[in-house]
């Protein structure tokens, strides 16, 4: 998994202006385009950068939008993006898996260095590597407990379900109906589902997993898994990839399809919503007669505190109150209390009544609301809403009209309800593009035009960096001239 974005030094922010036409690539696939933005100022330069990792030292890839590559940066770029793919393809690693299978039980090792299934020819290879001895059938079919989790934040940031909350997101499915689950970034999901596919013969969910890791390629074929970036919906596989996906959400036999994806939680909604959108739009393509403007279902789950702008880019989602955690995550864990409960939910376009949460955990029905709750979340007679969002009993404030966190408190001075230790005055005065009050950043009209002119007019920039240009190799020449002339000068001196 990854974070979009790339990190630049200084107070100034970034803005994602989107997959671009024609954009160049990294191994990760085809580059975003962002453009650096300081408050109240006119944007600044354009540039592509890497879609999959946010910190350049994973990933350093960066050119500027009006930038001209030569023929030999070209070919220099395209080699290094070969150099950097998989050792072995997808179906060389459904080959190997075959092969690993029928071995004895004694001859199956798994790298831990390498990250990789071994075949006997190989061990010498990795012999002074760590390894596992004696990979069982069921350690196969549970790829996400034999790899290791790629943990890095801002590049990878893959935590995995708990049991307990993998349970429940299966039991929920089935009993919604669906049969068929497109599992985006949820690779401990996919496995019990496939799991349990083979052991019981009445189970008929079948799920077909997109993920980054290409290491799962090695325990799935290709109608199972699909190598995907979910920043840039790029499928590494190209079109057979892309066909595979796109047949899997054909409902066929009434065969209801469900995406569920759990992105990192770094990653940028912008760009998440834009690949998920047209995933929708594949699904939406597979019937002639289409599906009346319907969107495709759908379990986005992310933290509460980007409710608003999921919200932003799809209005017809909810937020349930469901809590997700974590097998190897420190903080989201379920049983704790206060502050410390996870803060992950579940956002879907489900009419929120259908969606059934465990009584034996403390969620009930809000009759009001018609939807489940936590035990925490209070139903607030004047917002006539059940209002809490983290799990804690929220408090209405009657100057701010709304509910708000039981530790903040109202400031006379900010006019609104904020922490009791806070420096006033100090919010924020505008929109950080063009500092006007009234909207943010990502409601911006300046940010809007510049989105949606992908072809900005760039003649005046154009030629102020021509004369700088000029100015350079005529200071350049000049040089050269000087420097020519005294060695011929000495050349004369010493004859």
């Amino acid at each position: 998994m990854a974070a979009a974005g790339a990190e630049l030094p200084g107070p100034a922010a970034l803005a994602l202006l989107g997959p671009a036409p024609g954009a160049p690539c990294c191994p990760h696939g085809p580059a975003l385009l962002f453009v650096k933005t300081s408050q109240g100022k006119e944007e600044g330069r354009r540039f592509y950068a890497c879609s999959a990792c946010r910190d350049r030292k994973d990933c350093n890839f960066f050119q500027w939008e009006d930038e001209k590559v030569s023929e030999a940066r070209l070919a220099a770029r395209e080699e290094y993006n070969r150099s950097h793919q998989p050792c072995f393809t997808h179906r060389q690693n459904v080959d190997r898996y075959k092969n690993f299978v029928l071995l004895p039980l004694s001859k199956r090792r798994f790298c831990q260095e390498c990250q990789q299934l071994l075949l006997p020819a190989e061990w010498k290879k990795h012999s002074d590597h760590q390894f596992l001895c004696d990979i069982t059938t069921a350690q196969l079919k549970s790829p996400s407990q034999l790899l290791y989790p790629l943990e890095n934040k801002k590049t990878n940031a893959q935590y995995l379900f708990a049991d307990r909350s993998c349970q429940f997101l299966l039991n929920l499915l089935t009993d919604l109906g669906f049969r068929r689950v497109l599992s985006v970034g949820t690779p401990r999901l996919h496995e019990m589902i496939q799991s349990k596919a083979s052991q019981e013969e009445e189970f008929n969910v079948r799920s077909l997993l997109l993920d980054i890791d290409f290491r799962y390629s090695q325990f799935y074929t290709e109608d199972e898994f699909c190598h995907y970036n979910m920043f840039n919906h790029h499928f590494f596989g190209g079109e057979a990839a892309r066909e595979t996906c796109r047949k899997f959400l054909c409902e066929e036999n009434g065969e209801r399809v469900i995406m569920v994806t759990d992105p990192p939680f770094g990653g940028l909604v912008e760009a998440l919503a834009s690949s998920f959108k047209k995933l929708m739009a594949m699904w939406s393509g597979t019937e002639k007669e289409g599906h009346d403007n319907r969107e495709m279902p759908m379990f986005w789950i992310f933290p509460y505190f980007f409710e608003s702008r999921i919200l932003d880019f799809f209005p017809s989602f909810s937020m349930m109150d469901y809590q997700v955690d974590y097998d190897n995550h420190a903080l989201y864990k379920h049983g704790k209390t206060g502050r410390r409960q996870s803060p992950v939910r579940i956002f879907t376009n489900l009419t929120p009544s259908v969606i059934v949460l465990p009584e034996e955990e403390g969620y009930r029905f809000c009759t009001v609301c018609q939807r489940y709750v936590s035990s925490g979340n209070q139903h607030c007679e004047i917002c006539n809403s059940c209002t809490s969002k983290d799990g804690r009993r929220w408090k209405h404030c009657v100057l701010c009209k709304k509910c708000v966190k039981p530790s903040w408190f109202h400031c006379d001075n900010c006019k609104c309800c904020t922490l009791e230790k806070h420096s006033c005055g100090k919010s924020d005065s505008g929109c950080f593009v063009c500092g006007k009050a009234g909207h943010k950043r990502s409601a911006c009209p300046s940010l809007s035009r510049s989105r949606a002119a992908w072809q900005p007019d760039k003649k005046k920039g154009q030629k102020t960096r021509k004369r700088i240009k000029m100015r350079v190799r005529k200071r350049l020449a000049m040089k050269r001239a000087i420097f020519s002339k005294r060695k011929v000068k000495n050349k004369k001196k010493k004859t």
